[in-house]
């Protein structure tokens, strides 16, 4: 078996139906048991991304927003978004805003539990969490072997996901959209992104978290200004737009609408990859938040997966569709037989080419590049993020390591490993690179929504409780003993007045009041 047969059926037993629906139920569930929340809670998501404050061991709630975009935000939304129209047809749109809805509230869960769980790095005191920080503590109580054994997996899965498997397709997405439009050789873009990352990283989460704010936003805005003019221009194809995506949804489309399987796989399969919902990697970020409420950090994050596919990915299957520049195939393989040929050869690989050329089509020569440049910016800031939740994964399975030493000498390891993935990337096919990644992306999903299915109530107490604060117009402050919830020893800590040390931390009082 060569390697590329390997990662296909490594990868078809990741991403089997079983976890198509487990995405669509664990969101659907989530969003009974918290009554809506990622519709509900849109004002509490504006009010906290313009009044939350970062402090010296956190940032601000807008910025661990831009750091989990800049990890949401990525190949999935431009190249992503093509692939699931390739082989799932335009149905697989509609199956893509379903598992956002769905997935803000699934979102919401695990970020919420991701800021109860934080731990304060002990080199930098920079906040740290994730699921392997909850996975451990949540009920460290009742099953301590088994939490930790279930974390370290996860910590391990993630590692490798992050740092190896992940990586190559951001990589391998901006080397080939460069090379078509500029025709720039896939190995010149690899040791560019190699020294562009390597300055990065080493400067740690505030570095990183500086770099997303500053990058993220204005090139969104200007990637979906550029998809509202398409949309302006070609306003007649609105109805026909909508109508493919409805009648592929529901196997009603007269062409492609007998692969609806397909839709919903590949609609879920790459909603989950670009909004990353339940897939363990928003934690990380939201527990880097300087907040004096896990709940508030949890709308943030949920807000980001509608930023993320309603927004982001729709503008870039209106260019698509619009345009009428995709190919439809029956099977799962690229040169399979195509069901539907638009205005695009067939010898356009499924991808960025096909964002490309809707852009060429409305603005001749300016689409290769514009989207050349619109990736070159959003698959690097992903590198960048991915590169953060694999050193937080790290920094918990060593956190337990005296020597100071030993720990930013396997830091340094981590990110050589980085930097050889994102150049392997760069110059393998796309289809390995995409093989690899979606194997991360499902064994990231798989233990992370069984877990929090698991988890649950330490985040729907909290929720409840900022609600109950909210009700009585105080602005929310966690105290974790009060609500019963064990193993948030930071939180303890703070509410005490205390320093991670365990001393009186004046600071810690005056964030408090901040926050």
């Amino acid at each position: 078996m060569s390697f590329t047969e390997l990662v296909d059926a490594t990868n078809g037993v990741v991403w089997s139906i079983p976890l198509v629906g487990l995405c669509l139920l664990a969101g659907l569930y989530f969003t009974i048991r918290t009554r809506a929340v990622q519709v509900m809670g849109l004002p509490d998501m504006i009010t906290q991304l313009r009044t939350g404050k970062k402090s010296a061991d956190g940032t601000s709630s807008f910025q661990s927003l831009m750091m989990s975009l800049a990890n949401r935000v990525g190949m999935g939304n431009i190249g992503g978004v093509a692939t699931a129209i390739a082989f799932g047809g335009a149905g697989a749109v509609f199956w893509m805003w379903t598992v956002a809805l769905l997935g803000a509230a699934t979102s919401f869960i695990e970020c919420t539990l991701g800021q109860i769980y934080k731990e304060q790095d002990p080199d930098t005191g920079e906040y740290r969490g994730g699921p392997a920080y909850y996975f451990e503590k949540a009920y460290a109580h009742r099953a301590k072997t088994v939490s930790l054994v279930y974390a370290i997996t996860f910590a391990v899965v993630t590692v490798f996901a992050m740092s190896f498997f992940l990586p190559g397709v951001q990589a391998n997405g901006m080397s080939s959209a460069m090379n078509a439009a500029w025709g720039v050789p896939t190995w010149v873009t690899a040791i560019g992104i190699v020294i562009a990352l390597s300055f990065i990283v080493v400067g740690g989460v505030k570095r990183i978290a500086a770099f997303a704010a500053l990058v993220v936003p204005p090139m969104a805005i200007l990637y979906m200004l550029a998809a509202l003019l398409v949309f302006v221009v070609n306003l007649d194809q609105v109805p026909r737009v909508f109508g493919e995506i409805f009648a592929g949804a529901f196997g009603a489309h007269a062409v492609y609408g007998a692969i609806i399987g397909l839709a919903i796989k590949w609609g879920v399969q790459r909603g989950i990859y670009s909004n990353e919902a339940g897939q363990g990697t928003g934690p990380h970020h939201a527990a880097a938040a300087e907040v004096s409420h896990p709940a508030k950090q949890g709308f943030v994050q949920a807000f980001s997966v509608y930023i993320d596919t309603l927004f982001v990915c729709t503008a870039t299957a209106f260019i698509i569709i619009s345009t009428d520049m995709y190919t439809v195939f029956r099977g799962e393989t690229f040169g399979d037989e195509t069901l539907y040929v638009g205005a695009i050869g067939t010898d356009v690989e499924p991808g960025p080419g096909f964002v490309q050329a809707g852009f060429d089509s409305f603005a001749p020569g300016l689409g290769s590049s514009f989207v050349a440049l619109a990736l070159a910016f959003f698959a690097f800031t992903t590198m960048v993020a991915y590169y953060y939740m694999a050193e937080v994964n790290l920094s918990y399975l060593t956190r337990k390591i005296r020597s100071g030493v030993v720990r930013r000498g396997m830091i340094r390891g981590l990110q050589l490993l980085i930097l050889c993935s994102v150049a392997y990337g760069a110059v393998t096919t796309a289809g390995s690179a995409w093989g690899l990644g979606d194997i991360g992306v499902g064994s990231m999903a798989w233990m992370n929504i069984l877990g929090i299915l698991l988890l649950q109530v330490p985040a729907l107490k909290a929720l409840r409780d900022y609600r109950e604060q909210k009700k009585q117009g105080i602005d929310p402050q966690f105290d974790p003993q009060r609500l019963d919830i064990r193993g948030a020893q930071f939180w303890e800590r703070r509410a005490a007045g205390l320093d991670r040390r365990g001393v009186p931390d004046h600071a810690v009082e005056a964030g408090q009041r901040r926050a």
